[in-house]
């Protein structure tokens, strides 16, 4: 079921955002072509809060060990884990909806 977690205009163009959704605690990325992406709030290597790293396109960079993961799959690039993924969407009136779960 999709939740509401903020508005396109709270998360400025090419960063992240950290949100709870009942006791999930997420990170929700606004690219710069105007995607969104929602994603596990920490990094798995070492805890690294995914909101505060850079993003490129559909990457984003942990700002503590710089592990590069896809914000489309989750995958790891060139890293030896990945992070969860979770669909999101922009609707109509700009409000960003994230699936959990």
């Amino acid at each position: 079921m999709e939740r509401a977690v903020a508005h396109l205009t709270e998360i400025p163009a090419g960063e992240g955002r950290n949100f709870a959704l009942g006791e999930l605690r997420i990170a929700v990325f606004h690219s710069r072509d105007g995607s969104v992406f929602a994603t596990q709030a920490d990094c798995p290597h070492r805890g690294g809060p995914l909101a505060d790293g850079l993003t490129d396109g559909d990457t984003v960079v942990c700002p503590l060990h710089d592990r590069v993961y896809s914000l489309r799959t989750g995958a790891g690039i060139a890293a030896d884990c990945g992070i969860r993924i979770y669909p999101a969407r922009c609707d109509d009136r700009g409000t960003i909806l994230v699936t959990p779960g």
